[in-house]
């Protein structure tokens, strides 16, 4: 693994493929794992009475990744595994995002706005 295309695709292959059959969704893990740093740091201070998102958890990750590269000897897999937790903040992000927009415009029989499904995509009848 000698270039940065090498590298981003061992992490599509790693973001993609076992890890997620190891790990389960990553959205989902990254969310509970949100929940319990903010349990963690509830603990430590009251100053973060909004809590974390699971976008921001893969972004301390790849803090971590980061940290790690600036000690001991050259490991590739730190480069690799700050990729994957790059990509993950952006899928956690994409999928908080689509929660963040409750409503969708349909023109149809009704021409009313209809309440969007939040995360499956579909429209909930207009009363």
């Amino acid at each position: 693994m000698q270039t940065a295309k090498d590298l981003l695709t061992k992490t599509a292959g790693l973001v993609g493929g076992d890890r997620e059959k190891t790990h389960g969704d990553k959205v989902e893990n990254f969310d509970n794992i949100a929940g319990l740093w903010n349990a963690y740091l509830a603990n430590m201070s009251m100053e973060l009475a909004s809590g974390l998102t699971g976008s921001q958890v893969a972004d301390m990750m790849e803090l971590m990744k980061i940290a790690r590269r600036q000690t001991g000897t050259f490991n590739p897999d730190d480069y690799v595994d700050g990729a994957g937790y790059a990509a993950v903040a952006f899928e956690c992000k994409v999928a908080q995002e689509d929660m963040d927009k409750p409503f969708q415009v349909t023109m149809g029989d009704s021409d009313k706005v209809q309440p969007l499904d939040r995360g499956k995509g579909k429209n909930i009848p207009a009363e």
